[in-house]
């Protein structure tokens, strides 16, 4: 090995990322909101960028100072659909209670305890470190914790699922003493479907069991889920399939897209003066060339958006025909190669995108699905997999179920599709199915 230092010279090709590159890529993956996000910024920063919303009309003050009372009417029932919680989850449970009843330091204790519910209404932190915290004894603590336990919704407050689970038995069904026995000396077995274990200790047949279990099923494992409000999200679609007579058509949804311009006032105002600082000149140069690479981006966006979407309606014509169940398998691999791009390119293409259709409205990414052998010449979808194993679950004998190498077996015999045991027990997790062992009931 040579290791003398020297200079010599060496030819090299190599593809750098420039800003530009970079911002095209970026800009490509953006959905509609993170697009707008991102060039409001933009605008900030580029004062040669003018941007306008297309969805925002001028204020006229006379017209708007005569239309006060039928905008209130309506900002009244608007704010209904999509308004923030007002009523807090601390208000609705405080308002339950008996406050002349209640010391100040009671009262001060529950609101602490209120404010570690987790969204389920589940107590989270230990009541050790809140009677320290508090400078009260945890026995003092544990009381307080009762009283939010009497409240509704039945279950608030508890502090694990079990708790949860017999806090509701306790309430609803006092008088069923094997389902407060099981859950709160069997939980795990039980929860495990080893009934024969606890039917045997318990000196109880299977069927009693299952009617326990049937029980629990009724009850709310997330009981802080009824008080809680989240807020109303949209969904802005990027792409729009209209349907006319037998053609379809694509457009691109630009009605939330800002408009942008060229600020060509302020740039004549600061080029044209004789003399000019070069580091003005030079800011001009750079904020022009920004807007032409925005500009430039955006159109690449939309072009690439366009055949991808083109593509994906030409090979799934029976789903926008016949609905979702009829979606064809395909991945976006096959998409890039038609097109001749970069696999990538058509991932960052429907990336957190939606297209509406007659339909209705899905996420791009929800037409690529895996290819599943059949035993005829055609291929079958993932999706198309998943409905025939939920439908053969459906239609089982509960008191005999179907194994997976069960359901392998009948894919195969009366639908054609050709799947592994491992794959049946991945997709059936995937639909939150249990195993046959936990489906088992005992009638």
């Amino acid at each position: 090995m040579n290791l003398k230092a020297g200079l010599w010279q060496q030819q090299t090709l190599k593809l750098t990322m420039t800003q530009e590159l970079t911002q095209a890529i970026a800009l490509l993956q953006y959905s509609a909101m993170e697009l707008n996000a991102f060039l409001e910024n933009k605008a900030l920063e580029n004062p040669l960028m003018q941007i306008e919303n297309g969805n925002v009309q001028p204020m006229n003050p006379l017209i708007d100072r005569n239309r006060k009372k039928s905008q209130k009417a309506e900002k009244d029932w608007i704010e209904q659909i999509a308004g923030k919680t007002v009523n807090s989850l601390e208000n609705q449970l405080i308002s339950q209670l008996n406050l002349r009843k209640l010391t100040p330091e009671q009262l001060k204790t529950i609101r602490h305890l209120i404010h570690n519910l987790d969204e389920n209404g589940y107590l989270s932190g230990d009541l050790a470190d809140m009677a320290k915290m508090l400078k009260v004894s945890e026995e003092f603590v544990e009381e307080c914790l009762i009283i939010i336990q009497t409240l509704e919704p039945v279950g608030i407050g508890a502090r694990n699922l079990q708790e949860c689970l017999l806090i509701q038995i306790e309430w609803e069904y006092p008088d069923h003493e094997l389902a407060h026995k099981i859950i709160s000396d069997y939980f795990v077995p039980f929860a495990d479907k080893k009934w024969k274990q606890i039917a045997k200790e318990l000196q109880v047949s299977l069927k009693d069991i299952q009617e326990v279990f049937d029980l629990i099923q009724l009850l709310n494992p997330k009981p802080g889920a009824l008080l809680g409000h989240e807020d109303t999200t949209y969904v802005i679609p990027d792409v729009i399939i209209e349907k006319y007579g037998d053609e379809y058509t694509i457009r691109m949804c630009d009605d939330s897209m800002p408009r942008l311009s060229f600020n060509d006032g302020y740039y004549k105002k600061f080029s044209g003066v004789q003399g000019q600082d070069p580091s003005v000149v030079k800011f001009l140069q750079d904020k022009m060339q920004d807007y032409q690479w925005i500009m430039k981006s955006i159109e690449q966006r939309k072009e690439t958006l366009t055949k991808v979407v083109a593509k994906i309606l030409e090979k799934q014509v029976p789903f926008f025909q016949k609905g979702p169940h009829y979606l064809l398998p395909m991945i976006m691999k096959d998409i890039a190669n038609e097109l001749e791009i970069h696999e990538s390119t058509v991932s960052r293409a429907v990336r957190e995108k939606y297209v509406q259709t007659p339909i209705g409205t899905f996420p791009l990414k929800s037409f690529f699905t895996s290819t599943i052998q059949t035993t005829s010449d055609e291929n079958t979808s993932s999706t198309l997999v998943k409905k025939a194993i939920s439908s053969l679950i459906e239609r089982e004998d509960k008191q005999k179920p179907l194994s997976d190498q069960d359901i392998v077996e009948q894919l195969k015999n009366a639908e054609g599709m050709v799947i592994s045991r491992r794959t049946v027990a991945k997709y059936r997790d995937q639909l939150g199915i249990p195993s046959s062992s936990k489906r088992k009931r005992f009638n």
